[in-house]
C-alpha cells in the first residue's frame, strides 16, 4: 500500500493539536447495498464458499483427564486441519494454569499453516485482498485463533471444573469483530452444544464476502451485526462511521471498528516508554511480553504490531505463546540471536527461558485506564528475575530519537480531567499514526522519484525499469526533504533510517511498493498500446509478424487481468477490441486458431 500523497498527508499532519474536542477525524460510510441478498459484486460461490471468505473453520476444545487437551469438534466437518495444526490449536485455546482464568476468558493466538495447502476459494478471497489496507490483508502464512474459554466450578467431574473453548480460525486479522461475534455464539453453544453450531455456521455462509469499503449488515443467532471492512483508499487516521438507517431496526450491533484494540489501556503499564516501544515495533527488535493472563498478553501484542500502521509489521508475531508450541525450541534457543519476532507469554517458565532476550516487557494486571504507572526508567535485564518482577520495561536499548514530553503531558492532563478511554485511545493512535508518517514520508518521496518519465514508456518497447535504491543517495534527500519538516521530534533520525532499512519492515514495505510501481509501469504501458493505431502498423507486417503481435497482446491481456494491474477503466475491452480486429484482417484458416481459447 502507498501512503497518500506529500500533499494530502501533509494536510492530514497539520491539524490542532487540542484532541479534547477533536479526538478522531470521522467521516459517513457511504451506504453500499448489500447483505445475503446482494450477489452481483460475488462471483458465483458454491456452499461453504461465503463461510470459507470469512472463516476456516470453528473448533471446540476440551479437557481430558487421561489425554488432556484435545479438539472435540470441528465445523464444518469437512474442514481440513493437519495434526499438527490441531495440536498447535489445542495448546493455544487454554490460558496456562497459573492464569487462574475463571469465568469467560477471550483472548486469540496466531499459529503457523501447515505447508503445502492452498484453499479452493483462495482466487476469489485474493480479489477482496487487493483493495485491503496491507495490515488487514489475509496472513498467508499463519492461521488466527480467536477463543472463548470458560472455566467453571463442577464436582460432577473428576477435575472439579467444566473447562472448554469455543475457538474461531481464520486468515483474517479482525480480532474486535471475531470477540464480538464469540460473545454471541459461545454463551448459546455452551448452553445448546453442536446444534448452535450448526446454526451459527450456517448463518455465516449466507453473508456477503468480507468486501473493503461496503458496509455489511451480517445477522447471526437472532441478532444482525453492522460493520464496514476498512479500504486501502480510506485516509489513515480516519473512522468510516457507520451510520444508523431507517432500515436498521433489526440492527442489534454496530462496530466502530473491527480490528483496533484499545491502545492506552494496552500501555498503560509502560507508558513513559511508548515512544521506544514504536522504535522497537519500527525496527523488528526482538520482543517479549509478559503478562498475567492470555487476554492481556495478546492484546499488547496486537497493540505492539499495530503502532507502526500504516507501515506493515513484517516480522512473526504470536499474541499468547506457550512452552508447547512448535516453534518453542527455535524461539528460545541461545546458541543465536533471538529472532525477529514479538511474543507475548504468561507462563513463569519463560522469565528464566528468555532472560536472554533484549528487550522484555512486563505487563501486571491491566487496571483501570484512569491509573497511570509511575515507573520512568527503563531497568536492566539483570533484574528480571521471575515473573513477578514489577511491571516495566526490561532492556538496554538507547532510542534513536529524544522522548516527546507533549503526549506524555496531554495524556496525563486526560487522566487529571478523567476525559474518557475513547478520546485517550484517539489521541495516543494519532500520535503513533503522525510519528509513522514522518518517518515514512521521506522514504516515499525518495522511493517515488525512482519512477521512470511517462515519456520514456513506448508502447513497442518493454517497459522501463525502475531505477535501483541507493542508501547513501536516500540519506543525502534527507538534508532537505527529512521528517524535520512534518514532525517537532529532535534527535538521531538518520541513525534510525540506516537502522531501519536492514530490518524485515523496510524489506517488506520495500518489495509491496516495488510490486505496486512496477505495475503501474506495465498499466502505463497497456495504455500506451491501445493508443496506438494497430491497424496502421500490421499493414508493414507479414503474416508471421502480426500472429506474433496477436499472441503478445494476448498475453498483456491476460496478465493485466491476473495481476489486476490499475488501468485506466475501458483500457482492457480497448485492449480485446484492438486483438479481434488485427485477427479480422488475417486469413481465415488463422483466425479459426487465434480465437481459440489458450489451453492452460
Amino acid at each position: 500500500m502507498a501512503l497518500q500523497g506529500q500533499e494530502d498527508i501533509e494536510e492530514q499532519i497539520e491539524e490542532p493539536e487540542d484532541f479534547q474536542e477533536q479526538d478522531v477525524s470521522i467521516s459517513p460510510a457511504e451506504e453500499l447495498p448489500n447483505g445475503p441478498g446482494d450477489e452481483d459484486s460475488d462471483p458465483v460461490l458454491l456452499p461453504w464458499d461465503r463461510f470459507s471468505a470469512w472463516l476456516h473453520c470453528i473448533c471446540v476444545v476440551g479437557f481430558d483427564l487421561e489425554l488432556g487437551q484435545a479438539v472435540e469438534v470441528i465445523y464444518p466437518h469437512h474442514s481440513k486441519l493437519t495434526e499438527k495444526e490441531k495440536t498447535s490449536i489445542c495448546y493455544l485455546s487454554f490460558p496456562d494454569s497459573n492464569s487462574g482464568c475463571l469465568g469467560d476468558t477471550q483472548f486469540c493466538f496466531r499459529f503457523r499453516q501447515a505447508s503445502g495447502r492452498k484453499s479452493s476459494v483462495a482466487c476469489f478471497q485474493d480479489h477482496f485482498d487487493r483493495d485491503a489496507p496491507v495490515c488487514l490483508k489475509r496472513d498467508q502464512g499463519h492461521y488466527y485463533g480467536y477463543v472463548y474459554f470458560r472455566q467453571v466450578r463442577d464436582k460432577s467431574l473428576k477435575r472439579g471444573y467444566f473447562q472448554k473453548s469455543l475457538v474461531l480460525i481464520s486468515k483474517l486479522p479482525y480480532v474486535t469483530f471475531f470477540h464480538s461475534l464469540l460473545k454471541l455464539i459461545a454463551p448459546e453453544y455452551f448452553e445448546k452444544q453442536e446444534p448452535c453450531l450448526e446454526a451459527a455456521c450456517n448463518d455465516i455462509d449466507r453473508w456477503s464476502t468480507p468486501c473493503p469499503g461496503k458496509i455489511l449488515t451480517l445477522p447471526i443467532m437472532g441478532v444482525v451485526m453492522k460493520v464496514r471492512i476498512p479500504a486501502c483508499y480510506d485516509k489513515p487516521g480516519t473512522s468510516q462511521l457507520v451510520q444508523s438507517t431507517q432500515n436498521d431496526s433489526l440492527v442489534s450491533i454496530v462496530l466502530p471498528t473491527i480490528h483496533e484494540v484499545d491502545l492506552f489501556r494496552c500501555f498503560c503499564p509502560v507508558f513513559f516508554h511508548i515512544q521506544m516501544l514504536w522504535e522497537l515495533v519500527l525496527l523488528g527488535e526482538a520482543l517479549v511480553v509478559m503478562a498475567p493472563s492470555p487476554a492481556e498478553s495478546s492484546d499488547t501484542v496486537l497493540a505492539l504490531v499495530s503502532c507502526i500502521a500504516p507501515l506493515r509489521y513484517c516480522s512473526d508475531f504470536r499474541p499468547y505463546f506457550t512452552i508447547h508450541d512448535s516453534e518453542f525450541k527455535e524461539y528460545t534457543t541461545r546458541t543465536q540471536a533471538p529472532p525477529s519476532v514479538i511474543l507475548g507469554v504468561t507462563n513463569p517458565f519463560f522469565a528464566k527461558t528468555l532472560q536472554h532476550w533484549p528487550h522484555i516487557i512486563r505487563i501486571g494486571d491491566m487496571k483501570q485506564t484512569g491509573e497511570m504507572a509511575k515507573q520512568m526508567k527503563v531497568k536492566k535485564l539483570k533484574n528480571l528475575k521471575t515473573l513477578d518482577s514489577k511491571p516495566g520495561v526490561y532492556s538496554a536499548y538507547k532510542p534513536f530519537l529524544n522522548r516527546d514530553e507533549e503526549i506524555i503531558k496531554q495524556l496525563q492532563k486526560g487522566i487529571q480531567q478523567k476525559r474518557p478511554s475513547a478520546a485517550q485511545n484517539a489521541i495516543l493512535r494519532r500520535y503513533f499514526l503522525e510519528l509513522t508518517q514522518s518517518f515514512i514520508i521521506p522514504l516515499e518521496r525518495y522511493v517515488a522519484s525512482l519512477m521512470p518519465l511517462q515519456k520514456s514508456i513506448s508502447p513497442w518497447k518493454s517497459p522501463p525499469q525502475l531505477r535501483p535504491f541507493s542508501q547513501e543517495e536516500f540519506m543525502k534527500s534527507l538534508e532537505k526533504a527529512g521528517p524535520q519538516l512534518t514532525s517537532r521530534l529532535k534527535g538521531d533520525w538518520i541513525g534510525l533510517y540506516r537502522q531501519f532499512l536492514k530490518c524485515p519492515n523496510f524489506d517488506g514495505w520495500f518489495r509491496n511498493r516495488r510490486k505496486e510501481m512496477t505495475q503501474k509501469l506495465e498499466a502505463l504501458h497497456l495504455e500506451a498500446l491501445c493508443d496506438e493505431d494497430l491497424q496502421l502498423r500490421i499493414q508493414k507486417h507479414t503474416e508471421v509478424e502480426t500472429v506474433d503481435l496477436v499472441l503478445k497482446l494476448k498475453d498483456k491481456l491476460t496478465q493485466a487481468e491476473r495481476e489486476q494491474l490499475p488501468v485506466k477503466p475501458g483500457t482492457l475491452a480497448k485492449l480485446q477490441a484492438h486483438i479481434e480486429s488485427v485477427i479480422l484482417s488475417l486469413p481465415e484458416d488463422l483466425q479459426g486458431i487465434l480465437h481459440k481459447p489458450a489451453t492452460p
